[in-house]
Parts: C-alpha cells; structure tokens; sequence
C-alpha cells in the first residue's frame, strides 16, 4: 500500500464537448486531471476509487453534459464466483497458459492488435493504429503496467493490458485473436477470469474494469461479473437486480 498523496493543490479540468465514442448521435466531455502534473503516478490509484481511468498518459472521468451512462465499475474479488457460463469457458480453455509479462510492445504484440481493430472496430478511428499508437493509448509515459498474455500451444491468443495500483488491479484494454473459429473460446471473459485469479494471487482487493454503459450493448459484458460494484459518484455500492434495465 502506498501513502496517500496530498491532493490540495491536485487540479483538474474539463475537456471541450468531442464526438462520443460510443454513441454516434452524443457528444461527450471528460473531467481528466492535470496531464503535466508530475505526482499524476501518486494520484491515480486513488483516482480509481473516485471513478477515474486511465487511456495512455491521460487520466480521465466522463463528465457529460446531458448524459449519465458510464457507470465505473470493479469487481470485488474476495466475493466473486465464476457463474456457469464463465466455468464453461474455464473449461474450454482450460489449456490456455498465461503469463504475466512488462508492458513493453513486441512485433507479436502488434500484430495482433492490428488484426483485432481491423475485426472489431474497423472504421472506428483506431484500425489505423501503429507502433506510435500502441504504445501511447496501451502503455504510456508513467503507469505501472503489465501485459498478462495468454498463449495455447505458443500461439498467442490474447493479450490483456493491465495497470498496478496498491491494492487492485485496472483492466485498461484486451485485445484478442479474432480468428472466427476461436469465437466460441469467449476470450474476452476469459481474460478478465484470468485477471481475477491474478489478483487474488496477489490478495488485491478489486480488479476495476472502466465503465459499464447503460444500454450499450458491446459494453454489457460487465455485468456478468457478480457481484459487481459501482461507483455512484460519492461511493461504491453493489449493483443489484433493479439497476439492471
């Protein structure tokens, strides 16, 4: 556990209104705080619980002007149990190692990350992304991070970026084998399962997964991981079934 940092003089800012990322009709503004501040290290496992993530340097939280639908979200670890659909998918990919790597880009890397934007986002804006890119939105400047990697048979598979902060851990971005045939693996669940074990390994007491978006159905995973928490401005609190549309 570290200290805690002194936040009197911590400044934040609002962005100008940007085309939202999720929804194509919205436009978004986020509270980010100061990028230059060099105690921006300090302050971001604290800027976690306060509902804050973290996208390459920038540290940020949707502060909308007309719209509330991310909720930050995290997984208290110590209390969740795999459902059956997530011990199936344990199951199946019961072969698949993984290994806890330093967030340092590789060809391989790459390479399959280009293959899953072009599969999964394409024509989204970040299809485009190189070696510049890379390591500016996934590793950044200043962050502790790692790169858990998930392997069958030396094949990569996937690859699930992943901040330290005391005592949790922060599911910054995964990016997986597209490969139609594997489809059925859920390599996406399956990541997070693994980053749970990891954090229980390591007695951290949540794993926060970012934003869970009302109503946006790329996002609706999240609320499969019970139980799951949220942040509602002030506090954390468990989802319960009328929270759930």
């Amino acid at each position: 556990m570290g200290n805690t940092p002194d936040t009197d003089d911590l400044r934040l800012f609002h962005t100008g209104e940007h085309p939202c990322g999720y929804w194509p009709d919205r436009y978004a503004r986020d509270l980010v705080l100061d990028p230059r501040d060099p105690r921006l290290p300090e302050w971001y496992p604290m800027a976690l619980g306060w509902g804050f993530r973290r996208s390459g340097d920038i540290v940020y939280r949707p502060h909308c002007r007309r719209c509330r639908a991310c909720t930050a979200v995290r997984i208290p670890v110590d209390r969740f149990a795999p459902d059956r659909a997530q011990r199936r998918c344990l199951s199946r990919n019961r072969h698949v190692t993984t290994r806890v790597q330093p967030a340092q880009r590789s060809e391989e890397h790459l390479a399959l990350y280009r293959r899953y934007l072009a599969a999964r986002h394409a024509g989204g804006g970040m299809d485009g992304h190189g070696a510049v890119e890379f390591e500016q939105f996934l590793i950044g400047r200043w962050s502790d991070s790692r790169f858990l990697e998930m392997r069958e048979d030396g094949r990569l598979l996937a690859v699930a970026v992943t901040d330290l902060a005391d005592d949790a851990l922060s599911a910054v971005y995964t990016f997986f084998d597209p490969d139609p045939g594997l489809a059925a693996r859920g390599l996406g669940t399956l990541a997070i399962l693994r980053q749970i074990e990891w954090a229980r390994r390591e007695q951290r007491l949540h794993l926060y997964l970012g934003y869970w978006i009302d109503g946006h159905g790329k996002m609706d995973y999240k609320r499969r991981f019970r139980p799951l928490e949220r942040f509602d401005g002030r506090s954390w609190r468990d989802f319960d079934e009328a929270d759930f549309p």
